[in-house]
């Protein structure tokens, strides 16, 4: 006995460690976090998003063909897009374009393509109306929540039965004013003429620089 026991004792030993082993939980090393690459995550197809404010008032609705969210960016990009936006003032704004280019709460848009932006009538507090504004080209950049819009391309603005088009645009509801630069025309209808038959038309000039991204680079990737 006095010789196997140190035997003995080694085999226990060995048989509690082998035991100790396949019981003790194992934790992996943490991952690293893996960086976002500008690839889609998820797309939808024939869809509607809406977005809510706190009080549970319609904020603004995103309608498309198909759309692709890049978690890169939080752009979404959408095709055939039909936007509808309220303010706090409840006044209604409409876009329309071949493809549109939305960041995560869809309060800055960017149209590409056949780009319309509506701007319908309203009053203030004070009473003083504000007329339909309508706002078309190849390229548009709407600032939903603080009703701006502009474009680095030519433009065809439409208030009431008045008309102008320049190269370049920009407009602020705040102000009220619109900032037409390059070659700029305009057609001011009297308002009794309004209803006349056979009024002129504008129609969006030629861009001079067709070639040229929209501002601040590819919108998808923005």
């Amino acid at each position: 006995m006095a010789i196997y026991m140190p035997l003995l004792m080694m085999g226990a030993l060995a048989l509690g460690t082998y035991w100790l082993v396949r019981n003790t939980p194992i934790f992996g090393a943490p991952e690293v976090a893996k960086e976002a690459s500008h690839e889609v995550d998820y797309f939808m197809r024939k869809f509607t998003v809406k977005t809510f404010d706190e009080g549970g008032q319609l904020k603004s609705e995103i309608y498309g063909i198909e759309a692709r969210h890049f978690p890169d960016t939080d752009v979404l990009e959408i095709d055939q897009a039909r936007i509808r936006s309220i303010s706090v003032e409840g006044r209604v704004t409409n876009a329309t374009a071949n493809r549109a280019y939305s960041n995560g709460d869809g309060s800055e848009v960017q149209l590409v393509g056949n780009a319309v932006v509506i701007r319908e009538a309203s009053k203030d507090a004070d009473g003083k109306e504000t007329p339909r504004m309508e706002f078309r080209g190849e390229f548009l950049h709407a600032f939903l929540n603080e009703d701006r819009v502009r474009s680095h391309k030519p433009v065809l603005l439409i208030r009431g039965t008045d008309q102008f088009v320049g190269d370049t645009f920009g407009y602020d509801n705040l102000d009220r004013v619109a900032d037409l630069k390059g070659r700029v025309r305009g057609i001011l209808v009297p308002r009794s003429a309004a209803s006349a038959a056979g009024l002129p038309t504008l129609t969006v000039p030629a861009d001079p620089n067709p070639a040229a991204k929209p501002a601040g680079g590819d919108p998808a990737v923005r």
